[in-house]
């Protein structure tokens, strides 16, 4: 398929729309007024606020109706919503990411005593690091402490990180930061803080670069801590301004697997669905938020990491584990066995043999049952006519073996029982291995109620 073509896929329910988002280079940036709330800390990999709100209005909802993200991410969708006086409900396995999300959408606090407050706290790191003999400005020249003296990871800490993610002076001084920060756990602008710390270490701080993988880049002998994380909340405050009347609507995001989500959500209360689920490649969400979630304290050890990938769609091979099963939920659909056949006969034939390409068709079937019954459990929640868009994309990341990620999800949900209303082109991106333009689009659902 080229970009823009009005079809996609064979199957006779699953239509294609022309793309109606944009120009594709500008289809998934984040606009300047778009940045309150959203900018306090976005998942690198996050859809864009400009396309919750065309849905909201295509779906025709309004303060009366409820709006799910059971992939919610940071809270895109949840924060758009209240944005806009929806009640909206998230779901969310990663534990950083749903504090993220949380905290984005608490407007609740006092911006003023957030700023006296953080104002303290740098007041006392800036005090502690002078005793060091560090001033927290790069500009001036500085007789550093001997490396022997800086403040480092716990060994075991340190090996869950990628190398070099934070040079030494600067981890010494985030670590100071951490600590005064810490200190007022207590106080209703903790989280807050915590959260502007985290942005401030990833995106500011490290030595970090993104696209599309996450990796090390060039090596920051120094650089501002201190003055990096009051930015971040000089922003939050400046948004809380913005935004503290309008805290009243409700919003909420659930610590949980989107694939059992019945437990918690009444029956029959949920009238939309708007969401990105991760798509079936090799791209380990913990991975890329690594350096933030083992600072700002959610994962300390390699077991709370393994926890974490358990709760988890299984997406990537790095997430398999014995026993896994949800690839019996697509048993008996032809086209995910092909694919799975395709892949391994690919493996064999270039000889690949390592373990995670072993995992290649087996994790391609495992997404698919994930997503079959992560749907499945959605349906009592959804009132009859709620309407549903997935943002997903198609894929070739498994030895060049072409996933058509969308028209598959469509043929699973037909065969739950929804309504297959069509696709929206969203944008295309070029694959790196195959030079073929991939589609990234909202497949649209309905359920019926039967």
């Amino acid at each position: 398929m080229f970009p823009g073509d009005s079809t996609s896929g064979t199957s006779p329910q699953y239509c294609g729309k022309t793309s109606r988002r944009g120009s594709n280079g500008n289809a998934n940036k984040l606009s300047s007024a778009d940045k309150a709330a959203h900018n306090w800390y976005r998942f690198v990999l996050s859809f864009p606020p400009h396309l919750v709100r065309d849905y909201v209005e295509e779906f025709g909802l309004n303060s009366t109706h409820t709006v799910l993200d059971p992939f919610c991410g940071t809270g895109t969708t949840i924060v758009e919503c209240k944005k806009l006086g929806i009640p909206s409900i998230g779901i969310e396995a990663s534990s950083l990411a749903h504090f993220a999300g949380q905290v984005k959408i608490d407007w609740s606090i006092d911006p003023d005593e957030l700023l006296k407050q953080s104002y303290g706290i740098a007041e006392a790191a800036l005090t502690q690091l002078e005793r060091d003999g560090i001033v927290d400005n790069p500009v001036f020249i500085q007789e550093y402490l001997p490396q022997a003296q800086l403040r480092r990871l716990e060994p075991e800490i340190e090996k869950l990180l990628l190398t070099n993610s934070l040079s030494p002076l600067p981890l010494h001084k985030v670590l100071i930061l951490r600590e005064c920060i810490e200190n007022h756990r207590n106080t209703r602008y903790f989280n807050h803080q915590l959260l502007a710390f985290g942005n401030a270490l990833t995106f500011s701080i490290s030595n970090l670069h993104f696209g599309p993988e996450v990796g090390v880049g060039t090596l920051k002998t120094d650089t501002p801590v201190v003055e990096a994380w009051l930015d971040n909340i000089r922003q939050i405050a400046r948004d809380l301004r913005q935004f503290r009347l309008h805290n009243e609507t409700p919003a909420i995001i659930y610590h949980a697997d989107s694939r059992e989500i019945s437990d918690f959500i009444e029956p029959r209360s949920i009238n939309a669905v708007f969401t990105s689920p991760p798509y079936p490649n090799e791209k380990d969400y913990t991975r890329t938020t690594r350096l933030e979630a083992v600072m700002l304290g959610f994962i300390n050890n390699k077991k709370e990491l393994q926890t974490l990938k358990r709760s988890l769609l299984r997406s990537n091979t790095r997430g398999v584990y014995k026993g896994d099963d949800d690839d019996d939920w697509v048993a008996n659909f032809p086209e995910i066995q092909n694919i799975a056949e395709m892949i391994e006969a690919r493996r064999i034939e270039l000889g690949k043999t390592s373990g995670f390409e072993r995992l290649y068709a087996r994790v391609t079937k495992l997404y698919f049952g994930g997503m079959a019954r992560h749907l499945a459990n959605l349906r009592p929640l959804l009132v009859p006519g709620a309407q549903l868009g997935y943002v997903v994309g198609d894929q070739a990341s498994y030895l060049r073996v072409m996933i058509r990620t969308g028209q598959i999800l469509a043929d699973i949900a037909a065969s739950l029982g929804y309504e297959v209303i069509g696709t929206d082109l969203f944008r295309t991106r070029l694959a790196t291995a195959t030079k073929e333009q991939l589609r990234e689009e909202v497949l649209l659902l309905r359920w019926r109620g039967n």
